[in-house]
C-alpha cells in the first residue's frame, strides 16, 4: 500500500476509528505526497491536554495537534510522516456545535492534521486560505467518491 496509517485508540474511544485512515490517504493522494506512513491517535481529554501542554505550551485540550517526523526514509514503506492526535471528546462537542455528524468532523480533523505534517499552516491569511482550500477538496472527493488527486472547487 502507498500509504500504511496506523490508527491507535485510548480504551474506549476505538469505535471512532472508522473512515480516519481513508481520510489520512486522501489528504496524501491529494497532496501528491511520496509513499510514506502516519499514524493517528485518539485521545481523550485528559491526554489531549497532556500533550498540548507539553509540545505547545497551551495548558488545555485542543481538537487536533499534528506531529511531523523528522526522519526521511527510514521506513520500510516509504517516508514516516509522523504523528496526528484527535481529542474525541473535543471532537464531539465541535460536531454537535455545528450540527453535523462526528465522522465527518473526524475525517476533516484527519485531514487537518495530515496537512499540517505536509508543511501546511494557517498563520497567515493566504496560507489560511490555501489550507481551508486544500481541507475542502479533499472532503469533498472523500464524501463523493472521486479520486482525491483530481478534485477541485
Amino acid at each position: 500500500m502507498k500509504y500504511p496509517v496506523s490508527v491507535l485508540a485510548e480504551p474506549g474511544l476505538g469505535k471512532y476509528r472508522p473512515g480516519l485512515a481513508g481520510a489520512a490517504r486522501a489528504a496524501l493522494s491529494h497532496q501528491q505526497a511520496e509513499p510514506g506512513s502516519l499514524t493517528v491517535l485518539l485521545a481523550g481529554v485528559t491526554r489531549m491536554q497532556q500533550l498540548n501542554a507539553e509540545f505547545a505550551g497551551v495548558d488545555r485540550a485542543t481538537d487536533v495537534l499534528s506531529f511531523p517526523a523528522d526522519d526521511q526514509g527510514l521506513d520500510v514503506g516509504g517516508r514516516y510522516y509522523g504523528d496526528i492526535a484527535v481529542c474525541v471528546p473535543v471532537a464531539q462537542a465541535q460536531a454537535a456545535r455545528k450540527r453535523h455528524d462526528l465522522a465527518g468532523e473526524g475525517q476533516l480533523l484527519v485531514v487537518h492534521g495530515v496537512l499540517h505534517l505536509l508543511g501546511y499552516d494557517h498563520d497567515t491569511p493566504a496560507r489560511k486560505r490555501q489550507m481551508w482550500r486544500a481541507q475542502k477538496e479533499i472532503l469533498t472527493a472523500l464524501r463523493s467518491g472521486t479520486d482525491p488527486r483530481h478534485a477541485s472547487t
